[in-house]
């Protein structure tokens, strides 16, 4: 789901639509896509929810995700209680379809149905309303948000004649208080100690690591690599082939990601729209010795990991049998790990301790 409810969660056996409605706008039918996005929403929330109306979120431990459950609230933004994760959860009225919570700020990605259909981001108060809204290039992809406020953003963007299918990302960080970054794409970028230049290259998937330090995915020439930055020094450097969407463990030690199986060098942006035949594991990368462990998955994972806490991720899959709707899995960050159900018709979970 890296986008919109009607857009990434309209194809089943686990793919999203993004690539259907990348084609759409980009041949000029952003007109009829609006009209296909809202016919499909309306459908989905049509009928009653059982779920609890919520002004706001949670004081306490919480995790806030995406409500996927069919009904009034499909969409929302809704949360349990972090030592209840099967107990009844509470939906606000806040439509979004990436969502993340740190320190004092929601961020919540945002398809705008209409004619032509919009993206946006929405930055809220955890305790309160919306505090700022800035556009987004394109269709929702990641988004994370930092202790101290910053908030990181990934889109694709269409009519980039150098990426394939015309299409790439753009990834920034912004702040409430005015702060930008810009797009990281326009960083210094190094790869094995040489300055990374293609016109190619693409940005996604940031988590940050405190203070002005993240990590991000690069690629470039179909090639894949984890990269540390530096806000201030605007600069990226590598530190790992074949991964892509990190996350980094509440302890800072560790890395989580998604490596493609059978890939020295990993893939470019059609990867990450769930090109056809692409398989991803998840793994850990243990930041002091480089050691990475991969956990194979029969399923595979398109998505950005979360730490539950040191020892569980947390990742969203879509139903095969419904592509619309999602559950939340726990995985232990060891080898021969096996996902287990952790929170039904629920996506992009974000956990607030």
């Amino acid at each position: 789901m890296a986008g919109d409810p009607t857009v990434t969660v309209l194809s089943g056996r686990g793919r999203w639509l993004v690539l259907g409605a990348i084609a759409t706008v980009s041949v000029g039918g952003a007109g009829l896509y609006g009209v296909h996005a809202a016919h499909e929403h309306q459908q989905r929330t049509t009928g009653a929810s059982t779920a609890r109306v919520s002004a706001s979120l949670p004081t306490g431990p919480h995790i806030t995700f995406r409500n996927t459950a069919a009904g009034e609230g499909y969409g929302m933004v809704a949360s349990v209680a972090l030592s209840d994760p099967d107990g009844a959860r509470d939906v606000t009225s806040q439509p979004c379809d990436r969502v993340d919570v740190a320190g004092d700020y929601l961020s919540c990605l945002r398809t705008v149905r209409g004619i032509p259909t919009t993206f946006e981001t929405q930055v809220y108060e955890t305790g309160g309303g919306p505090v700022t809204t800035w556009p987004l290039a394109g269709i929702p992809s990641r988004t994370r948000v930092s202790e101290d406020g910053l908030i990181a953003t990934t889109a694709f963007v269409t009519g980039h004649s150098y990426a394939a299918d015309s299409f790439s990302t753009e990834t920034t960080v912004k702040a409430p208080d005015g702060r930008d970054y810009g797009n990281l794409q326009d960083f210094v970028i190094t790869v094995d100690g040489r300055p990374l230049t293609a016109i190619d290259r693409n940005v996604w998937g940031v988590t940050f690591s405190g203070e002005h330090r993240f990590y991000a995915t690069v690629s470039a020439g179909g090639t894949s690599w984890l990269v540390e930055g530096d806000l201030d020094e605007r600069t990226m450097t590598s530190l790992a082939t074949n991964a892509e969407c990190p996350s980094v463990s509440p302890d800072g030690t560790r890395v989580a990601l998604k490596v493609r199986r059978g890939a020295d060098g990993g893939g470019g942006v059609m990867d990450i729209v769930g090109a056809t035949g692409v398989h991803w594991d998840a793994a850990v990368l243990d930041l002091a010795t480089g050691e990475r462990t991969v956990i194979e998955l029969e399923r595979g994972i398109d998505d950005q990991l979360e730490w539950l806490d040191d020892g569980t991720l947390l990742y969203g899959a879509p139903r095969e049998d419904a592509g619309w709707d999602a559950d939340v899995y726990r995985l232990a960050p060891e080898a021969g790990a096996q996902p287990e159900l952790f929170i039904e018709h629920a996506w992009s979970p974000s956990v607030v301790r």
